[in-house]
């Protein structure tokens, strides 16, 4: 049985995220679906990040297993075919390790966050960043977002929906990066607890809008949800990159 790793980028706006569920469209239901009509084989298929409703992916990677063997050309070409209309594309295909899973094998998530930082709505972007209309302080915000490097219990910063039994995780880097009036964070774990990043780039905007008074560590420290920022919406974040 050949296992097929997929490299997937999508626009997550109108989907009710990547797992498959019965309340709407979802990433990974129509890949499987796309690989049945494709193949006529019936497929699970694995992703390595279970992106929200409204996140997007750049980089997003994925694995299923066929009965038959079928060129990795047909696979990608094949299933862009059976996605039209949708806006996901499978930007490459390749056959590898029996092993290889694409959830379970990933030794480094990197997620991106995009702010568009400025008093008028957007119209281009709509969707695909946050649009802050207060005046950020950026250089506090650098300065703050450097203490989520290394080991921490993250409970400040992750959903109420959460289902992980530990909250300890390990961050290693949280880069952010301002050209003009838009702003780009770009954070590496292993893995992440969830709205962790959505969290963690709501409470960094708190405190360069001036509304949050405690530092980052100290909300770290204090482990109460409560003390750090709003969640950010979903649709500033991309899956970027997955290494394996």
């Amino acid at each position: 049985m050949p296992n097929y790793k997929v490299k997937i980028e999508y626009d997550g706006t109108d989907y009710v995220g990547w797992q498959r569920q019965d309340n709407g469209k979802s990433i990974q239901g129509l890949i499987e679906l796309a690989v049945k009509k494709l193949t006529s084989e019936v497929a699970n298929v694995f992703g390595a990040g279970r992106t929200d409703a409204g996140v997007h992916a750049i980089g997003q990677v994925a694995n299923f297993m066929l009965e038959k063997n079928i060129p990795t050309d047909v696979i990608r070409d094949g299933l862009n075919q059976h996605l039209r209309p949708h806006p996901i594309s499978i930007i490459s295909a390749e056959i590898v390790d029996i092993d290889f899973n694409s959830r379970f094998s990933a030794k480094l998530r990197w997620y991106e966050y995009k702010i568009v930082n400025r008093r008028s709505p957007l119209t281009l972007a709509n969707n695909k960043a946050w649009c802050v209309y207060k005046k950020l302080n950026f250089e506090k915000m650098l300065i703050e977002s450097s203490s989520f490097i290394g080991k921490h219990q993250l409970d400040a910063f992750r959903s109420s929906h959460c289902q992980s039994k530990s909250t300890e995780k390990t961050i290693t880097s949280f880069d952010i990066e301002k050209n003009l009036e838009i702003i780009t964070f770009t954070v590496s774990a292993k893995s992440f607890l969830h709205s962790q990043v959505r969290i963690m780039v709501g409470t960094l905007v708190d405190i360069g809008k001036g509304l949050l008074s405690k530092s980052i560590d100290e909300i770290i420290k204090s482990k109460k949800r409560a003390l750090a920022g709003q969640t950010a919406p979903a649709c500033g974040l991309y899956l970027k990159k997955i290494e394996y």
